[in-house]
């Protein structure tokens, strides 16, 4: 339909895609419709009265209004039975009993996502980065654009409305991209994500009965499946949009060979990070100012982070344990120090930056046992039980993957993922269609048996 009853304007491609992102996002539950248009509604009408504000207090005015109806919403679906019950726990600490009122409602998919796709909009008017838009169509399909809708990559209006508003023109070598990265991102999900979760969640839901081993592996099965899963949407959506002869921004740069946490936080959720740094971070000073006033704003980000990701207090201790680690670079002036690519030799450098890298990987599933904990009890528990128990003995479970399997099987992705750091997709290039034959074989062999199916991205 697009690129065959679209392909003569860019208003019946837009028109194609804008149906077709509304019946994607009612596959889900229809009556959430509503938000999306109202959230759209709200900003669309909200930038053309900054921009024809004529006095700063009434661009202030609109811009505030705006944030805080989007942020009031956010905060009503995701964020008040959290508030509510946390405050009747600290009063039933101190001696007063309190029923609270909760609400029973559902956590509207994607909500975080193009929440924040509107506020990035609204915030780059205000500062008058880009003019409103006045194509509603267009400001429409801005946000609600399938591929990233409900797990982003978070983009940005000056990057993604100006391709929308020309007509695209059907580019074989970027859709033949666009299938390969396709591809990959199902390796990465169906392969990789939902075989790993099948350990970790039988390892984290039955911790207390787990040796030292085994929940160290849970730790690092865990890490797979959530880089698995979200890079694995994100190659999926972008590749997606090449199809459509759109680019997406790029939202996971290898990140587990990262040589330190700040080179981590700039390969991992590229989208995200980027959008705090800019509308967060530098907003609040940046790196100006005493040490002191930059940990401060470090510590801000890095807890407004673990915040987003969801309402539990272990996502706030996530963020908290990565600030942690990355404050010691900042204060270093090491923040910045592995800006650069590298090459790995038969030299003492190489070793170094190889030990670098797996210190990193260690400490960041250390870091994710609080991700993935139900509560932040479990995950002392977890961490406790796994330096204190003692036991370095194989554990199986009942389930039809063994993991000697699977361990050759995280291998040969790590293998693979680091002879392609430097290439478009893993994919691509030489014998493509003998790759992508090894891929499907995967697919079908361990991913259409897998238990697991959902996305760990869906819920925030």
């Amino acid at each position: 339909m697009y690129w065959f009853v679209g392909q003569k304007s860019k208003i019946n491609q837009n028109y194609i895609l804008i149906l077709a992102s509304y019946y994607f996002y009612s596959c889900w539950d229809w009556r959430f419709l509503f938000l999306l248009v109202f959230s759209t509604l709200l900003d669309y009408f909200s930038a053309i009265q900054i921009e024809k504000s004529d006095t700063p207090q009434r661009k202030k005015l609109w811009l505030w209004l705006c944030i805080s109806i989007n942020l009031g919403f956010l905060g009503i679906f995701k964020y008040y039975n959290f508030f509510v019950e946390s405050f009747a726990e600290l009063f039933t600490a101190i001696g007063f009993k309190v029923s609270p009122l909760l609400l029973d409602v559902i956590l509207p998919v994607g909500i975080s996502f193009y929440t924040f796709h509107g506020l990035s909009y609204i915030i780059d008017i205000y500062y008058g980065r880009i003019k409103s838009e006045k194509n509603f169509v267009d400001y429409s399909l801005f946000v609600s654009y399938f591929p990233l809708l409900v797990a982003g990559p978070i983009e940005r209006a000056t990057h993604l409305l100006p391709q929308l508003k020309k007509r695209r023109k059907f580019d074989f070598e970027k859709a033949k991209e666009g299938v390969y990265q396709i591809l990959w991102g199902l390796v990465k999900k169906v392969v990789i994500a939902d075989t790993c979760a099948v350990y970790a969640n039988g390892i984290f839901e039955n911790y207390n009965s787990m040796n030292s081993l085994s929940l160290m592996l849970g730790a690092i099965y865990f890490a797979f499946q959530i880089y698995g899963d979200f890079s694995g949407y994100s190659d999926i959506a972008l590749g997606t949009s090449k199809l459509f002869g759109i680019d997406l921004l790029k939202n996971f740069n290898f990140p587990y060979f990262s040589r330190d946490i700040a080179e981590f936080w700039r390969r991992w959720h590229i989208s995200l990070s980027s959008w705090f740094r800019d509308y967060l971070y530098i907003p609040l000073g940046g790196s100006k100012g005493s040490k002191l006033f930059q940990i401060r704003n470090v510590m801000i980000i890095f807890l407004v982070s673990g915040f987003w990701h969801g309402a539990n207090w272990t996502f706030i201790a996530w963020g908290l344990i990565n600030a942690l680690y990355f404050i010691p670079l900042m204060v270093l002036n090491r923040n910045r120090s592995n800006m650069d690519s590298f090459k790995l030799a038969l030299n003492f450098d190489s070793l170094r930056i190889l030990i670098n890298i797996i210190l990193t990987f260690a400490i960041t599933c250390v870091a994710w046992i609080f991700f993935r904990s139900k509560t932040i009890q479990d995950a002392f528990a977890y961490i406790s039980r796994m330096f204190t128990e003692g036991h370095f003995t194989e554990q199986y479970f009942k389930i039809e993957r063994y993991t000697t399997e699977l361990w050759s099987l995280l291998l040969i992705f790590v293998l693979v993922e680091w002879n392609c750091r430097t290439k478009i997709e893993p994919i691509s290039g030489k014998y493509s269609w003998v790759k992508m034959s090894f891929c499907l074989a995967a697919i079908l062999a361990l991913g259409v048996f897998s238990d697991y199916k959902e996305f760990i991205y869906f819920q925030f």
